[in-house]
């Protein structure tokens, strides 16, 4: 989202985020790195922090249509991609929940009637087809968990990192955990650990300035697919 004074400690956490999208999307290209899961964990809980930063921010609700444009057009945009990238998805791509959950966040936030209503109906439209989202409803739910903890002590980021746990199939990562599957033990921790990482960065590292990421960054998301999917062609 545009705003008028960068954060620096904001664009480091979407840096890192789409760091963390690309090293689990490697485990597809066909190397055998199952260890790259555990990156991954992180690279939603991010950029639904990042979002919910964007939201708690002054002046940010002047920007929440265009926001949530840039999402729905990039989610239609994504999904042949992702498809033709990712071995039989059983789900769409991450876009329509992170779309739905800025609904609900805004929902709560923004006490007008227009605003309530479309944070109900998106909840309402996750808890139906949450078997069709990526995440499912608690990933549509995480963004509102961090936006209510974002200016709250650090600890409460407790909260949202077990509602993260909960959309990333928390009961097959418990049954591999019991039977000693380290990539599980330590995905567990990365889901419970991602929101209270993501708010440390953003309350201390202000100082440094990457590259902004503004408009032209929602493009990486279907073009990383489209890159992937050439390095995989070219590897077989």
């Amino acid at each position: 989202m545009h705003v008028t004074k960068r954060d620096g400690a904001l664009d480091l956490l979407k840096w890192l985020a789409l760091l963390s999208m690309l090293l689990d999307h490697l485990r597809y290209v066909g190397i055998s790195a199952d260890w790259l899961y555990v990156p991954g964990r992180l690279a939603f809980p991010w950029f639904c922090l990042a979002m919910a930063a964007n939201l708690a921010r002054a002046g940010a609700q002047k920007a929440e249509w265009r926001y949530l444009g840039w999402l729905l057009l990039f989610s239609a945009l994504s999904e042949i991609p992702y498809r033709v990238y990712i071995p039989d998805p059983d789900t769409l791509n991450v876009m329509p929940t992170l779309a739905l959950g800025l609904l609900v966040a805004r929902g709560w936030q923004d006490r007008t009637l227009l605003s309530r209503l479309l944070g109900v109906g998106a909840l309402l439209l996750a808890a139906l087809f949450s078997q069709w989202l990526m995440f499912g409803v608690f990933g549509v739910l995480l963004p509102l968990a961090l936006l209510w903890v974002i200016r709250r002590p650090g600890y409460f980021g407790l909260l949202p990192g077990l509602v993260c746990l909960a959309g990333n199939q928390w009961q097959v990562l418990y049954e591999a955990a019991v039977f000693g599957n380290a990539v599980a033990v330590i995905g567990i921790a990365a889901c419970l650990g991602a929101p209270l990482l993501g708010m440390f960065l953003l309350r201390h590292f202000g100082s440094i300035h990457p590259l902004p990421m503004r408009r032209w960054a929602y493009a990486l998301y279907p073009l990383h697919f489209l890159l992937l999917l050439a390095i995989r062609t070219a590897c077989t």
